[in-house]
């Protein structure tokens, strides 16, 4: 087993390296998302239909009530479906 993370970070006994789909697509990352949002970061439309493509519908609904929506934005998230 690799006892160095990808960064060449050490592991801790028993740790493995990367994080777990289901710690990624969580609730704190919904959070995440609508924290950058509000505080003005420019996330592009294509990161945006990222957001969407792993979370779905809630992510959706965060960026239109982060006023983010767009034609643009929609027509990506189609591609990427």
């Amino acid at each position: 087993m690799n006892d160095k993370t990808a960064y060449g970070n050490s592991l801790l006994p028993g740790q493995k390296p990367g994080v777990a789909r289901a710690d990624r697509i969580s609730d704190q990352g919904l959070q995440r998302l609508d924290r950058h949002l509000r505080a003005g970061v420019r996330v592009s439309n294509p990161v945006l239909a990222q957001w969407v493509k792993r979370y779905g519908e809630p992510a959706l609904a965060v960026i239109k009530a982060n006023g983010r929506y767009s034609a643009g934005l929609q027509a990506l998230i189609d591609q990427e479906s």
